[in-house]
């Protein structure tokens, strides 16, 4: 909100949609849509639909589901952020079939296709700030854009302070599947205050172009050195173990990537945290990474809190 309002008053949208469902094709809503779009265009009619939590009564009672995902005919709908990668990979399931949404499933390392510990913590150390923690995300062409965005959505929603930086000339980057992303400054600007984390996206093309920067470079050997916080997700941990950024951490990185960890390595957690480092898996395993941060940034309670507002099983400490 207010997106799905101005979706449901865009009248454009609205005849494409009711075209799309009187002709029998897939559509579908997620999150306050199916309340607020879909019933104000009269398209949850004879449809079992869901939504998020906080929108459930407004759905007609005998045609409310409490599920994440509901197929009713053409109709899909889901219930939040959360549910996001389970809504898209039901309509690969739609169009493709099952046997392709599961092997989609296990590519993008979804929990529920794959068999792995979410979280595993060595050496427990403190991350609890006397202020407002201060985060930088580098960022560059060929970053995986869903890790991106949801380490940003989810950290912001825990009301830490994000700042999203380009590595490259620009602060438009596009993404490892072509979506374009805006950068708030370029590294060269973000290199001058102290973040007390550091966390660096995945994709390979992105990560490559990474282990060019210097001043990433410069910035992560600081961060080392004055005992902060820092990290790196799916292909990333490479950069750090090429730094010797792990030195004596155990860690874990992308399934492709995992080998070139020549050291301590926990292949079957989707995120691990060793004292003040913290690495995971990525793609799907985003979420439980982010609120893995939060939970050691400010403890179970505001975790648990964001994880309710995106409709996301929390796994706890």
């Amino acid at each position: 909100m207010p997106g799905s309002v101005r979706l449901r008053d865009c009248e454009v949208l609205r005849r494409i949609t009711v075209r799309q469902a009187e002709e029998k094709r897939l559509y579908g809503a997620i999150c306050a849509a199916p309340a607020v779009a879909l019933m104000h265009w009269g398209l949850h009619k004879r449809k079992q639909i869901t939504c998020h939590p906080a929108f459930m009564d407004k759905l007609p009672a005998f045609r409310a589901v409490k599920s994440n995902i509901q197929v009713s005919g053409e109709l899909i709908t889901s219930r939040g952020p959360g549910t996001s990668f389970e809504f898209a990979l039901s309509f690969v399931e739609q169009l493709f079939g099952h046997d392709v949404a599961l092997g989609l499933g296990g590519r993008l390392l979804l929990p529920t296709h794959c068999c792995q510990e979410r979280k595993k913590e060595f050496n427990n150390v403190d991350w609890s700030l006397e202020h407002t923690p201060n985060v930088l995300i580098p960022i560059a062409n060929g970053s995986e854009e869903m890790e991106v965005v949801m380490l940003v959505d989810i950290l912001r929603r825990a009301k830490v302070n994000v700042t999203v930086a380009s590595v490259e000339k620009s602060k438009r980057i596009i993404g490892s599947q072509n979506i374009k992303l805006m950068a708030d400054s370029s590294i060269t600007d973000s290199s001058k205050p102290i973040y007390d984390l550091i966390i660096l996206p995945g994709g390979t093309a992105g990560v490559e172009r990474f282990q060019k920067s210097r001043i990433l470079k410069k910035l992560l050997q600081e961060q080392m050195k004055a005992g902060r916080i820092y990290g790196g997700i799916c292909s990333s941990p490479i950069i750090l173990h090429n730094q010797g950024l792990l030195k004596d951490k155990l860690a874990t990185a992308h399934p492709a990537a995992i080998a070139k960890l020549t050291g301590n390595v926990a292949e079957n957690s989707g995120v691990v945290i060793d004292g003040k480092v913290i690495t995971g898996k990525g793609l799907c395993t985003v979420i439980d990474f982010s609120l893995a941060i939060i939970t050691k940034l400010f403890g179970n309670g505001r975790a648990r809190s964001v994880a309710e507002g995106i409709v996301f099983k929390y796994s706890g400490s």
